[in-house]
């Protein structure tokens, strides 16, 4: 199906690069910060063993959530291998499901089948599960469906709702200036629904928030 939008005024190789490489920043500084402040507490000779060990438990916890959040962002935004290879999506999916654990108020669903498919179908998918954990603020459930020639990330919980941000980054009617380290990842994902054919929508499917490429 083509996409007959707008077309969006496209970032140059190197804003894209940097604006990418920011928002991985901005996912994994809070988790390796908390890392450092645990250490901190941990070698201070003046802390309590009860202290330390809750300091201990956090550097661990911490640790966990950086791991999944950078094993998601190798295939999501990465290079994830050579230049037109294939990624196993039963491995993308315990990936995800890993990312979303960490994020505590979701639950991924993911009905793909295990099967090889080529990485930029798989990183449009991972960016799709992002989209949706965006669309439900107050947590809930994201169900990742794949299907022969259609992708859809569906999500449900309290007040879910279309970011405004977002659907403008789709539609083609936001400005270059405008997109951050935030709203990149949506564009992002246009890109590669646009490199596989496809068109990338974000909408209201009652009341449950429906990303679907097809």
């Amino acid at each position: 199906m083509s996409d007959t939008r707008p077309s969006l005024a496209k970032l140059s190789d190197l804003d894209l690069a940097a604006l990418l490489c920011s928002r991985v920043c901005h996912d994994v500084i809070s988790p390796v910060g908390a890392i450092a402040n645990g250490l901190e507490l941990i070698d201070d000779p003046e802390m309590d063993e009860e202290t330390k060990a809750t300091a201990l438990d956090m550097v661990r916890s911490s640790a966990r959530t950086a791991a999944a959040k950078l094993k998601f962002c190798r295939i999501a935004f990465g290079a994830a291998g050579s230049a037109g290879a294939v990624i196993d999506m039963g491995e993308a999916g315990e990936i995800a499901k890993a990312f979303v654990a960490e994020e505590k108020r979701v639950s991924l669903v993911w009905n793909a089948p295990r099967e090889n498919r080529p990485k930029q179908q798989v990183k449009l998918v991972l960016n799709m599960v992002l989209m949706a954990l965006a669309g439900v603020p107050r947590g809930g459930v994201v169900t990742l469906t794949v299907e022969e020639g259609r992708f859809t990330a569906r999500a449900a919980g309290d007040r879910a709702k279309v970011p405004e941000p977002m659907a403008q980054v789709l539609d083609g009617t936001v400005e270059l200036t405008a997109l951050d380290a935030r709203l990149v990842q949506p564009y992002y994902a246009r890109q590669l629904a646009a490199s596989a054919g496809l068109s990338l929508t974000m909408a209201m499917d009652g009341v449950d928030v429906l990303v679907m490429a097809a």
